[in-house]
Order: C-alpha cells, then structure tokens, then sequence
C-alpha cells in the first residue's frame, strides 16, 4: 500500500482509534498525523496473498493467526499504527483481537517504488523497536529478490538476502518454502 500524507490534522490516539473504523479508506496514525492508505499494484497484491495463503495453514495448527493489509499492528501505545502486507502473531492477546495487533512475530512489506523508502525507513525503525518481532520481511514486487531481518542477541539484528533459486527460512514460526511461492502467477515489470 502506498500511504499518502493527509492535510495535518493532529489528533490524540483515542480519537484516531474512535474516527478510523468510520472512514472509507484506511489511515495509519504517526505521532498524531494520519495518512491516507491508497491501493498498491496488482503484483504487489498477489505477491503478500502468495505468503499469506503459504503461511496460513502452517500457522493455524501452531495457535497463531496471519492477516493481510487491512490489519493494523500498534506498535506502541503512543504511536504509530501501520498496516503491514502480512502480520504473524502467536500471542494469546493477539487470537482474539479486534481492532489491532499488539504483539507481531513477523511483519511483511511488499515493496514498490513508492513504499521502499518508507518501508526500509520509518516503519523499519520503528518495528524493530517491538519487542516481539523476530522477523522483519521486505519482499521486492518488480524482481526475485527478499530481504530478511532475524532478531539476533541483544540490539543485534541479523540480515539475509534472497533471489532466484533459494529457499527462504522463517525461523521465527519454522517455515521454509522456495523464493517462487512468492512470485507465482505474479507478472513482473520485466515480463509485461
């Protein structure tokens, strides 16, 4: 999804949670300013329901629950609140939530060129600061090619790079596939 900055109108967590669910279109909510979600490409579609669709019988068996971009993650309770392609959780909280994810295992992004920057940027850094996530995804939707962020010890945060060929291991919820289940059926700018 590509988010577009809406004219400032600040506003406290409370009255984002309470005016969200009644518009139209999604907003994420960054330190009182709310941005306007619009819908990404059709690769981009297909690319994060190929890893949902992947992971979600693996998941179910295990207790835990994998939504796509209409789920919200929270990843403070100050702020902000995203929407990422695809969110793992195993956290009872999470089961049976109803507005948000508090407490994500994994996150996804599939990247376009107008989402890489703040993918790669603002919501990197402030993902990496929930103390839950293991794994931090970034899956390109014009090549073959994902990048995957492991916690390691302590601050440390361990990167792996994926292209053609290879076998991508989710450690955090013991799932491995081929690089290809992410790009089946999706046409890529090279193949137009």
């Amino acid at each position: 999804m590509i988010a577009i900055p809406q004219q400032p109108q600040k506003m406290t967590i409370e009255e984002y949670l309470e005016w969200e669910p009644q518009q139209e279109i999604r907003y994420e909510y960054v330190n009182g300013e709310v941005f306007a979600m619009t819908g990404g490409t059709i690769p981009h579609n297909d690319i994060a329901l190929n890893l949902y669709t992947a992971l979600r019988p693996h998941l179910r068996s295990r207790g835990c629950r994998v939504n796509v971009s209409d789920v919200k993650v929270q990843v403070s309770p100050k702020s902000p609140y995203y929407y990422p392609d695809v969110i793992v959780s195993c956290d009872p909280q999470d089961l049976n939530a109803r507005k948000f994810i508090q407490n994500p295992k994994l996150i996804a992004e599939v990247l376009s060129p107008g989402t890489s920057g703040k993918d790669r940027g603002e919501k990197f850094t402030y993902y990496l600061t929930i103390p839950t996530l293991q794994e931090y995804i970034l899956i390109d939707s014009e090549k073959i090619s994902v990048e995957r962020y492991c916690r390691g010890e302590g601050r440390m945060w361990l990167y792996y790079r994926y292209t053609a060929g290879d076998m991508i291991t989710l450690s955090s919820i013991e799932f491995e596939f081929p690089i290809e289940l992410l790009y089946e059926a999706v046409v890529l700018e090279t193949e137009e």
